[in-house]
This record gives structure tokens, C-alpha cells and sequence, in this order.
């Protein structure tokens, strides 16, 4: 079984259309794996086993006619509980969202389908993906799949533990604050949060618009960033919903196009100390990244100011939407969650004339940091503070909280930067190290190009042992 859900996507589609595996076998294998791991891991929160050994069959009978197939034909994919796909719930963690199921799929979740994917079912979340933890009075925590007594993290928790864990070839989750980006590092996967616009945030859930559009963004986690590019170039592309979304021409990159860029290691005394492994994780991708791009310090000016406006938007300008949604209705929230309100409201609210001032002070800042990063395309940095935290240690407290330890993934949402996180070492208790690739907006392609060439020179990472 390992062989086939541990396998890469490029692997299995290969396999399917030279007929060495079908459809059938594949989703098979991964729901017998779902079956074996949910109890230990508590992944997922809705599993379309039925649904999906009807479309594998659908997928079989395709191959085994010669018809052309899309790139992630019988490839089993799962979803976070907020993206909505047709029939399914997708609660987004809250009892409050328990009754809901989706009308019609995402326009990602339709693009996935019509490249062939079979979506197995979707996965666990903090309520209204509000914390770092997956963890809700809905369905229960997610456990790390590396060390079932830490977090998998969150928001997209549930999605980087399925895949880490082999229930899933690769999946979607959303960033707000690095809820892609943090649980892949806890998980050990990869994920990318991309440009806003790049894939279509419609039907997801909160929809991000207006003062909100360039804080969160829809994006690929696998196991490979081989893998989670094959997701993207799928998922992207303009939709007249996504008030960001536009036709940017793709970009490719040939042998030897590359070598002599030049790359920064990120330093700023606003994000804060990270652990010694973390930082020699960053060191070790900088030393293997120097083989190719000319790699030096960068220090980047005014992300204390980034931070504390981004914390404007998803503290108290978030907090301030939620109120009508959970008025009168409390007592049925998560204890998470309920901190979290607790402290973003904790501020006088918020006038008109401070709203559009930090909305032109955001846009200035963004502009500040990409004219900073003119003739250095991309950075390194660490995903977070630490590996994974123990169940319950997270908190949006004010001191030692999600705003201290958080700070290397939540400027990039507050300038609509792209970053993935690759799999680069682990902590003296065998836990995984993720580092950031990050580039300026837009450049995706980019950032996907040499987050590929650090995992190939970083060589195989091995599959958690943890369950």
C-alpha cells in the first residue's frame, strides 16, 4: 500500500495511463488508509468513499477505452472543510456551519475534476480557520502524524496531515496567515501560498474581498514541489467571481536560465528568534541554494509595521465580520476560537477613517517592499518561530503568542507575497523543519522553480514515522 500513497502524483498518472495501476486500485489503497489512520489522526471531517469509487470506476473505464485523459487523472485528492464542493458539508470547523452543504463545487474544485482528480473527501480545520491549531468543538483536533501528542497545525491542519500521512496524493488549503505554509512545515509537506488571484478563491469560505483581497489566497500542499506545481498550473488561471484574479502569462524556465540570481537570507529584527534548528535549517537550504544563486543576507525595512497591519485586518477587522455571525450563539463556539475574539476585540473599534488610512498605508508598505527586493527576486526565511507545538501550547495571547511566533509567514499576506515551504531538516525530537521560499507577486512560477531545485539538492525526505 505505501507504494501507492506515498507514491508522487507524476508517479501514479504515469502508472494510470500505461495501465501498471488503475483508478480503482489507487482510490482503494487510499481509503483503506483513511480507514486504518482517521482514528489516530482525526484528518478528516467528511469522507465520499462511495462517491469516489464511482468516479474511479468512471476514470477506469476512460483509460481502458484510449481516451484522452487530463494530468491528474485517478489522482485522490482531498479538500479543506471550507472550499466548497458540491454535496458535500464544508463547515469551516463551527457548529454554527454544521447544517451546510455546498450547492455547486469551487471553481478550483471544478478545475481539479476536469484535470481528472478524484476528490476522496475533506479535511479538519480551526474554527472559521481562525488559529494555528486544528482543533474544534465541531469535530475534534487533528494530531501530527510525525508525534500524535503535537499540533498539524492550522488552519489547513487537517489537509497537511492527510497528506504527510499518505490518506491523500495532494490537496487545497487557504492562507490568511500561513495556514498553508505552517501546518505544511509542522507536517512536513510542502504548500504554496500563491499571489492573490492566482487560483480562484470563489467558494471559499469567509470569501476574501474588498479590504480583505489581498490578505488570504487558495493553494496547493503535496508531498513534492514537483507535485504541488502540477496541482497549480491545473487550479490557476482567471475567473470573473475573483475580484484579484487575471490572466498573468505563465512562466517557464529553461536549463540553466536560473544560476546567478541572486537570493536573500532574510533579516529583520521584527520577526523575532527563532530555535537554533530552525535557523540552521535556513542556513543548510542557503548553503545548497548557493550552488547555483548567488545567496546573501537581505535585510528587508518595515516589517514591523507589515506585521501590525496585517494584525489590523485579522484581528480586529476579521473579528468585527464575525460578530453578526455568532451573536447570540456563543455558548456553541470553540474554546479557540472564542480567544480569538476575545483578544482582537480587545481594541477600540475601528472608524472609517482608520480603515481606508490602513488600507493606503498597507498598499504604500507593499510597495516599499517590492521596490526593496528589485534585483533580489526571492528570499529565505523560516516558516515560524519553531517546529510543531504540543496540543493546547498555541494561543493568540499577546506575549509568546501567535503574534510572536508567527511573524516569518504573516507579513507575506499583508503584501500579497507568494511562499512555499519545503522540508528541509528535523529537530533533535524528529520533527520536521520547514523553510520559506518567497517571491514578489506574481512571480509564482518563479518561486515554485527554485523551491524545486532546493528539494532536489536536499534529496529525499523520508514519510513520517509517527503513525
Amino acid at each position: 500500500m505505501d507504494s501507492i500513497c506515498f507514491a508522487s502524483i507524476a508517479e501514479i498518472a504515469c502508472k494510470i495511463r500505461s495501465r501498471e495501476i488503475s483508478p480503482c486500485e489507487i482510490i482503494d489503497a487510499h481509503l483503506e488508509h483513511i480507514e486504518k489512520l482517521q482514528p489516530k489522526l482525526n484528518a478528516f471531517v467528511h469522507v465520499d468513499a462511495e462517491g469516489a469509487r464511482r468516479r474511479a470506476q468512471a476514470a477506469e473505464a476512460r483509460v481502458l477505452r484510449g481516451d484522452a485523459v487530463g494530468a491528474l487523472h485517478g489522482i485522490a485528492i482531498s479538500m479543506k472543510s471550507c472550499i466548497d464542493v458540491a454535496g458535500w458539508p464544508c463547515p469551516a470547523g463551527s457548529r454554527l456551519r454544521a447544517d451546510y452543504v455546498a450547492c455547486q463545487d469551487a471553481v478550483l474544485v471544478a478545475r481539479l475534476r476536469a484535470a481528472g482528480a478524484i476528490l476522496i473527501g475533506n479535511t479538519n480545520v480551526p474554527e472559521f480557520l481562525m488559529a494555528y491549531e486544528t482543533d474544534n468543538s465541531l469535530s475534534g483536533k487533528t494530531s501530527n502524524p510525525w508525534e500524535l501528542s503535537r499540533s498539524a497545525g492550522g488552519s489547513s491542519g487537517g489537509e497537511a496531515a492527510a497528506i504527510a500521512s499518505g490518506c491523500s496524493m495532494g490537496g487545497v488549503g487557504s492562507d490568511g496567515g500561513g495556514s498553508v505554509r505552517v501546518p505544511a512545515h509542522f507536517c512536513g509537506i510542502c504548500g504554496l501560498k500563491p499571489t492573490p488571484g492566482r487560483i480562484p478563491s470563489t467558494g471559499h469560505y469567509p470569501r476574501g474581498a474588498g479590504a480583505f483581497s489581498w490578505l488570504g489566497a487558495v493553494g496547493p500542499m503535496a508531498r513534492t514541489v514537483a507535485d504541488v506545481r502540477a496541482l497549480f498550473d491545473v487550479m490557476k488561471g482567471p475567473d470573473a467571481d475573483d475580484a484579484l484574479s487575471s490572466a498573468i502569462e505563465a512562466r517557464t524556465f529553461g536549463e540553466g536560465e536560473l544560476p546567478g540570481m541572486r537570493v536573500g537570507i532574510l533579516e529583520s529584527d521584527a520577526l523575532g528568534i527563532v530555535t537554533r534548528e530552525t535557523n540552521e535549517a535556513v542556513q543548510r537550504a542557503a548553503s545548497l541554494l548557493s550552488e547555483q544563486f548567488t545567496v546573501e543576507p537581505f535585510a528587508l525595512k518595515g516589517l514591523q509595521q507589515a506585521i501590525e497591519l496585517w494584525w489590523f485586518f485579522f484581528g480586529p477587522m476579521i473579528a468585527h465580520l464575525f460578530e453578526p455571525i455568532v451573536e447570540g450563539r456563543e455558548e456553541e463556539l470553540s474554546p479557540m476560537f472564542r480567544e480569538y475574539m476575545a483578544v482582537a476585540r480587545s481594541k477600540i473599534e475601528a472608524t472609517v477613517d482608520e480603515l481606508m488610512g490602513t488600507c493606503v498605508k498597507r498598499d504604500i508598505m507593499r510597495a516599499k517592499i517590492i521596490k526593496q527586493m528589485r534585483d533580489v527576486p526571492i528570499l529565505l526565511s523560516p516558516v515560524c518561530a519553531a517546529p510543531a507545538f504540543r496540543h493546547g501550547e498555541g494561543n493568540w495571547q499577546p506575549i509568546c503568542g501567535y503574534r510572536d511566533t508567527m511573524r516569518h509567514a504573516q507579513w507575506l499576506n499583508l503584501a500579497g507575497f507568494p511562499g512555499v515551504s519545503v522540508p528541509m531538516g528535523f529537530s533533535a525530537d524528529g520533527l520536521p523543519i520547514g523553510v520559506q521560499v518567497i517571491g514578489r507577486p506574481n512571480e509564482d512560477e518563479l518561486v515554485l522553480a527554485v523551491a524545486e531545485i532546493l528539494e532536489t539538492a536536499r534529496g529525499k525526505f523520508k514519510a513520517p514515522s509517527g503513525v
